[in-house]
């Protein structure tokens, strides 16, 4: 990941969450452990990719979990930590203002 340059507690929140999917990802672990095919399944325009490197980011920031299952076939589940869950909050301010933006751009 990249350094913090500013030293600015904002530029350290977009360091970690910053891109198109990461806070997205967050939001739909919100509601409870998933798989990674669940996760595409929310998410269908991201890539295997980009999905696997986003949850690997949010897992070295220590946001996110990954449990895997002595299984056949092995069974990989990604959750919220309990860092992870400090942003709740921020998820519903995210959509607060995504709903106020939505109204906004149907008035025009």
């Amino acid at each position: 990941m990249k350094e913090n340059l500013s030293g600015c507690s904002v530029e350290e929140s977009m360091r970690v969450l910053g891109g198109r999917w990461r806070l997205l990802l967050v939001s739909y672990l919100l509601d409870g452990p998933k798989r990674f095919n669940d996760l595409r399944r929310d998410v269908p325009g991201i890539s295997q990719r980009m999905l696997t490197l986003d949850l690997r980011a949010l897992e070295d920031a220590g946001l996110i979990t990954r449990t895997v299952y002595p299984t056949s076939p092995v069974k990989v589940e990604y959750a919220l930590s309990t860092d992870g869950e400090r942003l709740r909050p921020v998820v519903e301010v995210m959509k607060e203002f995504g709903l106020w933006l939505k109204a906004r751009d149907e008035k025009v």
